[in-house]
């Protein structure tokens, strides 16, 4: 197979959670336990960092390895999902995994994958696990892909466990309530490794104390730090909370004697989007009009972002909006400001929610537009509306942002 074919196989072999949702779904970890032993344990073969959360969780571990590629260290880096490009999942040092990698990987495993029906994202996590032990990566930062506990990155021991926040996400899988969240992504926190806290409220509090006194792992809570100001260049209002997290846990690796300088933190922060190619964070994609895309998707990163929204200056607010079939639209639509011209739209996966359906359950909130039958047709039509000194916002989904990033 050549590479879009190897693609086109790991895509369409077995149902992925971010394309199809609750039917990709594994409920334990026995297929990537097999996997690692299958490979001969490639999660053993390198030191990492891994990081949690509902929202915040890509931002931080993109601004942990830049500061780490600054200090001059050989820095994987493990994101979900991608935006344009599958091999942006699997980087060190900012540049993606080669296709050729990819391709190999995928050919000479297949028979092993299709024998034990592995999901795309075990494969995946086996393909970036392999690649950082025979790259000999000096550290890779892994960021889960959902939970915690039961995600398959979870096979690894690392130098220190990252858990942002805790949101209403998932909780098809996750639970119903914040402590029940709280309890899979801080699934992650192993015995005796240091694990940092962004932000808590007293339901998830109790639980990351309980799990961490159970682990006899050092907690931190990073909400409770002093930082100094740090300029980066993400720039979205939210990143102020992901650069303590990151700050604090950074200070942790200092103690741990990781060479790590303020110098090195202060150039990081600065070089995130250079250094690891991040995308689609409060991204400016054009000026006169502006036009900005974020993929904040659900309540709590939604907030943030629209509070940013309203504090830019424009004369005219045009919202290209477009969800998935498993959102809480009721929790969603209502933080959305009613005076948007709105652009319903449909991301082009299988579970992108139909737009006429997404712009019926708008009007509820009294959000009112047009509706269109792809993401590129919303966007040119608000592009031909806006005036010059109107402001654009895309989002609602990272498959709304895919399409126009």
């Amino acid at each position: 197979m050549n590479y879009e074919e190897t693609l086109s196989w790991l895509f369409a072999q077995l149902p992925m959670y971010q394309r199809v949702g609750k039917t990709a779904y594994k409920a334990d970890l026995s297929n990537t336990h097999l996997l690692m032993q299958y490979l001969n344990h490639p999660e053993n073969g390198f030191k990492s960092i891994h990081v949690a959360g509902t929202n915040g969780k890509g931002s931080v571990s993109h601004m942990l390895a830049s500061v780490l590629q600054i200090a001059g260290y050989k820095v994987g880096l493990y994101t979900s999902p991608h935006l344009k490009d599958f091999r942006e999942r699997i980087k060190i040092n900012g540049d993606m995994i080669s296709e050729e990698a990819v391709t190999a990987f995928i050919q000479q495993n297949k028979a092993f994958f299709e024998a034990n029906s592995l999901s795309f994202f075990e494969m995946t996590v086996g393909l970036a696990f392999d690649y950082f032990r025979n790259e000999k990566v000096d550290i890779a930062v892994v960021e889960v892909g959902m939970g915690g506990r039961l995600d398959s990155t979870n096979v690894i021991t690392p130098e220190i466990c990252v858990i942002t926040n805790i949101g209403f996400d998932h909780t098809a899988f996750l639970g119903n309530t914040l402590a029940e969240i709280a309890g899979e992504k801080g699934g992650i926190i192993k015995k005796e490794v240091p694990v940092v806290i962004g932000e808590t409220v007293s339901e998830t509090k109790a639980v990351f104390q309980k799990i961490a006194a159970t682990q006899h792992a050092p907690i931190t809570f990073a909400e409770a730090a002093e930082i100094p100001e740090y300029d980066c260049d993400l720039v979205g209002k939210y990143q102020q909370k992901n650069k303590r997290t990151a700050r604090v846990a950074l200070g942790i690796l200092q103690q741990n004697d990781w060479t790590i300088s303020e110098e090195h933190i202060v150039e990081g922060f600065k070089k995130v989007v250079p250094n690891t190619g991040l995308l689609g964070r409060w991204q400016v994609l054009q000026q006169n009009p502006t036009v900005i895309c974020d993929t904040a998707h659900n309540k709590e990163g939604l907030a943030y972002v629209i509070e940013q929204l309203q504090e830019q200056k424009y004369n005219q607010l045009h919202i290209v909006l477009g969800s998935v079939t498993n959102k809480d639209l009721d929790a969603i639509l209502p933080l959305f400001p009613k005076n948007a011209n709105y652009y319903f739209c449909r991301p082009d996966v299988p579970r992108g929610l139909e737009e006429k359906i997404l712009a019926e359950k708008a009007t509820e909130y009294g959000l009112k537009g047009e509706s269109y039958s792809s993401v590129s047709e919303a966007l040119r039509h608000a592009k031909k509306r806006a005036e010059e000194t109107d402001l654009i916002f895309v989002g609602g989904s990272t498959f709304v942002v895919a399409e126009v990033v």
